[in-house]
């Protein structure tokens, strides 16, 4: 898959990341780094269901990505308490394309 693709999988949830990314630069603020993905655990099944789905429970690993000044790259102070290792419940559902990622929630609680 070409990461041009993404709307094809994950169309909400990019909807929210693409909004995010215009306020970000209407504010003169990029993103660098990485973002982490892991110990994705299936917490529930609908296979039976009219519109298929599985929900998931990972750990978003935020800790590699940092906001920087758009011209200059000079890192934006963030909050001391925030949390960059937490859990985000995931929703999938079977389309006729294919499973697509129709919700992201954070959770608000460490992993």
């Amino acid at each position: 898959m070409k990461p041009t693709d993404l709307h094809k999988i994950a169309d909400t949830p990019l909807a929210v990341a693409e909004n995010d990314a215009q306020r970000a630069h209407a504010r003169n603020r990029v993103y660098i780094g990485a973002v982490n993905v892991s110990a994705s655990t299936v917490t529930a099944i609908g296979l039976d269901r009219q519109v298929p789905n599985v929900k998931l429970s990972s750990c978003l690993d935020v800790s590699h990505w940092q906001p920087v000044v758009a011209d200059t790259r000079e890192p934006v102070d963030l909050p001391t308490g925030r949390l960059t290792k937490y859990l985000i419940a995931t929703t999938l559902e079977e389309w006729p394309e294919g499973w697509r990622v129709v919700r992201d929630e954070p959770q608000g609680k460490k992993c």
